[in-house]
């Protein structure tokens, strides 16, 4: 039987990070998509930000992307998220949009390359200490299309050795997260294409260095909920980028394409204990045809959602029924939690906090949309590379 206080209590001290690309304009590889109202500069980012943790309670942080939210003061970006109920989370480093890096950034065969990109990196460092970020982000489209293009082995040297610098330049109570994507750019080999990949890095790195997965960066088939147990298991798993795809993109709201497959994940979240501070949940979308706000507070939801069902889980009727051989039995218990509307159960979570039981609903009658597209005229829209 399951403890519905306790699943409450989890509920309740959920935290997920939105990132502020998700409130600029967006689009696929040939165009990007306006919309009216959508943030300037990284404050406005911050306003919108606020509004998402506003309605749904669980969204304190918002992840940063350098140079994207480049701005003078990164300490009073970081007053200016607290004074409206946010602080900033994860820095998330670029090394992947500048010609300098065709060939690939701290992998690239050129030192005066690999040093500009470090020294980026170092950068994003100095910003973590200015706005009291504990995570940096790293995710690199290093790679090669062409076999013989560039000696595999040798990138990986470089590869490690620009990490271990990095690693080295981290303050107390700071993190690197290492992210993975299979393929694209990089067609032929990919510098970090899996997860083991990234665990040998980190591994060699020390205690601070942890693997993030993005739910979008897989083959099809594989199965991610077990690169999830086996992370959380050697106590590498530092995080999650929250998103769903269909084929090759990873852009979709998460849940959208299989939101059994979260459900699953996040019952090997519950299982493993990643249910706390250590992982960090976050989303990374780029909302192309969909209004922002509204699509950023949905994918929320789905979190809390597949979280809710995980955590509905009987796991004294699991257990002796994966004892004893029982297939069959031991799935329907799982489908029997997957299969439970939790909508009533958030409701009640969310009344409990002191918040609209539906946050859809109430941020459409909070006038915000229209508000911001009233008075966000001129300017330059934040965007795709912006």
């Amino acid at each position: 039987m399951t403890d519905l206080a306790a699943v409450k209590a989890a509920l309740k001290t959920q935290a997920v990070e939105t990132p502020s690309w998700a409130y600029g304009n967006s689009g696929t590889r040939f165009k990007v998509f306006a919309q009216p109202g959508v943030p300037r500069d990284p404050w406005e980012k911050l306003q919108d930000a606020a509004k998402v943790h506003e309605f749904t309670g669980v969204a304190p942080t918002v992840a940063l992307h350098i140079p994207w939210d480049k701005v003078e003061d990164y300490a009073a970006l970081a007053k200016y998220a607290e004074h409206r109920g946010l602080a900033l989370g994860a820095i998330n480093s670029n090394t992947f949009q500048d010609d300098d890096y065709k060939l690939g950034s701290i992998c690239h065969a050129d030192p005066a390359v690999r040093r500009k990109a470090l020294d980026h990196l170092l950068e994003c460092v100095d910003i973590m200490d200015a706005t009291g970020s504990r995570d940096l982000k790293l995710w690199f489209a290093d790679g090669t299309n062409y076999p013989g293009q560039d000696d595999i082995r040798a990138r990986q040297e470089r590869l490690a050795e620009g990490l271990a610098e990095v690693y080295e330049r981290l303050g107390d109570g700071q993190r690197l997260l290492l992210e993975y994507k299979f393929f694209e750019p990089a067609f032929y080999a990919t510098d970090v294409p899996d997860w083991g990949t990234a665990y040998a890095h980190c591994l060699k790195l020390g205690d601070r260095a942890q693997v993030v997965v993005d739910t979008g960066h897989h083959a099809p088939g594989t199965n991610i909920e077990f690169i999830v147990a086996t992370l959380l298991r050697e106590g590498k798993l530092g995080g999650f980028d929250f998103n769903s795809r269909f084929y090759a993109d990873d852009d979709l709201m998460v849940g959208a394409a299989d939101p059994f497959q979260l459900f699953r994940i996040m019952y090997e979240v519950v299982r493993g204990g990643g249910l706390g501070p250590d992982v960090a949940f976050m989303l990374d979308q780029c909302h192309n045809i969909e209004p922002k706000i509204p699509a950023i507070i949905r994918s929320v939801m789905n979190v809390q959602e597949a979280t809710a069902k995980a955590l509905l889980v009987d796991r004294e009727a699991l257990a002796p029924a994966q004892r004893e051989g029982d297939v069959l039995g031991a799935n329907a218990v799982l489908m029997d939690a997957y299969n439970t509307d939790v909508r009533p159960l958030l409701a009640e979570v969310r009344q409990e906090l002191g918040l609209d039981p539906d946050p859809m609903a109430a941020y459409r009658r909070s006038g915000w949309a229209e508000s911001i597209v009233a008075e966000r005229v001129g300017g330059q829209q934040a965007g795709w590379g912006a």
